[in-house]
């Protein structure tokens, strides 16, 4: 098979992806945005008239592989085994994620970050924050993955912050609904130069957000925010595979505060 048809940049995503890389990680390695990676290896699965990773790996390594006449049948055939494949990625990342949580044992400290860097690849986001909540004081930020450091440094500056009620978060801890902003810089807010939107925007390179409300029964403990550094909006799928995660994170959360105090007690009355 006459490889020279990829590009530079699809010969080496598609080396990549072969190898095991997953769109996140091609994308952080190679300095694009995922549905990016995506783009290119629909391109290359049609190119190369593949259907699988499997296939892929035999015609990088030289084998032949059946020839397709048509071109439409070759795109379709591309982007099926492509929907696939996320798929099947998207059950194993859920069951990873189902895994490390039941393994806590209540540290969720020691779990949390490698919570988050899945969560990111299922969502296809660049990062991510978990924030803790408290009516009186606000959220704060209590774990994060791949966020800018200036976008960091703010929130750190500030402990614990109570945004307005414009905001995404803020909108989140009033309604305990998703919220989700396919353009942070088209809402008023942000012309208005609210803190949180501008160091969102400016500080986080923030375009696309989600804001997901963690409950433990009717009570907002924290939230889980994912942002995408481009203007990508996130779809209902990605909603509901963040709404997962926040759920699941909530439990894992509440887990670790009761079994902490348990221990403290055991401790106390030792």
């Amino acid at each position: 098979m006459n490889l020279d048809i990829l590009s530079a940049r699809e010969a080496e995503i598609a080396r990549a992806y072969a190898d095991g890389g997953t769109y996140h990680g091609i994308a952080e390695a190679i300095g694009i945005a995922p549905s990016t990676v995506r783009t290119h290896l629909a391109t290359i699965y049609r190119k190369l008239e593949v259907s699988s990773k499997v296939e892929l790996f035999k015609a990088l390594a030289g084998d032949d592989t059946p020839t397709r006449d048509e071109t439409d049948q070759a795109a379709i055939i591309s982007e099926l085994a492509l929907s696939l494949e996320e798929a099947l990625n998207r059950e194993r990342v859920l069951g990873e994620v189902l895994r490390i949580i039941s393994r806590s044992e209540g540290r969720i400290d020691e779990v949390i970050e490698e919570l988050l860097g899945y969560a990111l690849e299922l969502c296809d986001a660049e990062f991510g924050m978990l924030q803790s909540y408290d009516p009186e004081k606000g959220f704060e930020v209590s774990y994060s993955r791949g966020i800018p450091q200036a976008f960091l440094d703010w929130w750190e500056e500030r402990g614990s912050y109570k945004p307005s009620p414009k905001t995404g978060i803020g909108r989140m801890e009033r309604s305990h609904e998703v919220v989700n902003i396919p353009d942070v810089r088209a809402e008023s807010i942000y012309r208005q130069n609210d803190p949180l939107r501008q160091a969102t925007a400016v500080l986080g390179g923030a375009r696309s957000f989600i804001a997901i409300p963690m409950l433990a029964g009717a009570r907002l403990i924290g939230a889980f925010t994912i942002y995408r550094q481009t203007l990508r909006p996130f779809d209902d799928q990605t909603v509901q595979l963040a709404r997962n995660f926040a759920d699941q994170s909530a439990i894992a959360v509440e887990n670790a505060r009761m079994v902490s105090a348990l221990r403290s007690q055991s401790e106390t009355s030792v």
